[in-house]
């Protein structure tokens, strides 16, 4: 079927998505259901759960991160080169492709390279810029949601309440953040210097299997 054809990668990377979203939800349930047990409180379903600030800032916690590594990636590899890396440009190429679009501009060109001007200028990073808005608000979710987590533990150990502002100003908060973060550059980084060694036939994130390690771009 042609429609699966042209966008399996997509559809396959969305049910992976549901699928293990699925897993983190119902284990988080049995977890979060033994801790109310053990500090004498009352079960809650799994609906309740799905709402809950201990679900819901470990979720945004982890797209946080995901935003934030690709949004940096794509703002990254526009001006930096890795020599020999499938992921990056290669830094003798003088050429750059994007650097004039009005010049060649077609019938089937995205509107806004039609459109011209200011238009077409924030299209031109609209791809960094539209990472860069989900990594903010994913950010701004996380702070609220592990709050409400933080505040929730903190009446079930007898302890005060704190408000958002003071939440992130605590060590706990980017403690969450960071643990995710250094990930998520290090794995990026993994990618593009195995990239020059290593191959994988027939994806485009890797060099033909004979081209030499020096030469750069997939």
């Amino acid at each position: 079927m042609k429609l699966l054809r042209d966008n399996g990668l997509t559809i396959v990377l969305i049910l992976l998505s549901a699928v293990t979203m699925g897993g983190m939800l119902f284990s988080g349930w049995v977890v979060y259901d033994n801790e109310l047990v053990e500090h004498g409180k009352p079960q809650i379903d799994l609906l309740a759960y799905g709402i809950s600030g201990h679900f819901l800032s470990s979720l945004f916690e982890n797209w946080e991160s995901e935003f934030l590594q690709m949004s940096a990636y794509v703002m990254l590899t526009a001006f930096l080169f890795q020599r020999g890396s499938a992921e990056s440009k290669d830094p003798d190429e003088r050429a750059d492709p994007d650097e004039d679009p009005a010049g060649r501009v077609a019938l089937d060109s995205p509107w806004p390279v039609r459109f011209g001007g200011w238009v077409r200028q924030a299209y031109s990073y609209s791809l960094g810029t539209a990472l860069g808005v989900l990594f903010v608000l994913t950010f701004v979710l996380h702070l609220i949601y592990s709050a409400e987590a933080n505040n929730v533990e903190a009446v079930m150990n007898g302890q005060p309440m704190i408000t958002i502002r003071e939440h992130m100003s605590s060590s706990q908060f980017w403690f969450e953040s960071f643990q995710n973060w250094q990930s998520e550059f290090l794995s990026t980084a993994v990618v593009v210097v195995l990239s020059i060694f290593l191959r994988f036939k027939g994806s485009p994130e890797s060099k033909p299997v004979d081209a030499p390690h020096h030469e750069t771009g997939g």
